[in-house]
């Protein structure tokens, strides 16, 4: 997958505000089971929003990179404990 343009990611974002997270992070962290879910979620719904409260910045900030590591998704925002993930 290429990388999002400005403008892209401009628009997904627009499209995400009205979005409600479908997917929580809990204490266990990214199981392989919660990397499974997020990715049926993305063939689903193309752009999600993941909320991962029980973790600090750094490890939200690992958590997001790993994330779209392992589900090839683009991350298009992360504000606070909410990421917004897209995959076409």
């Amino acid at each position: 997958m290429t990388e999002l343009t400005a403008l892209q990611r401009k628009a997904l974002r627009a499209r995400a505000h009205a979005l409600h997270p479908i997917l929580q992070l809990g204490e266990k962290g990214l199981t392989d089971a919660v990397i499974a879910e997020i990715d049926r979620a993305l063939a689903h719904h193309e752009l999600i929003k993941v909320r991962a409260a029980p973790f600090n910045r750094d490890e939200r900030a690992v958590a997001l990179a790993s994330i779209c590591e392992r589900t090839g998704a683009e991350a298009v925002q992360h504000i606070g404990k909410i990421f917004v993930l897209f995959r076409e």
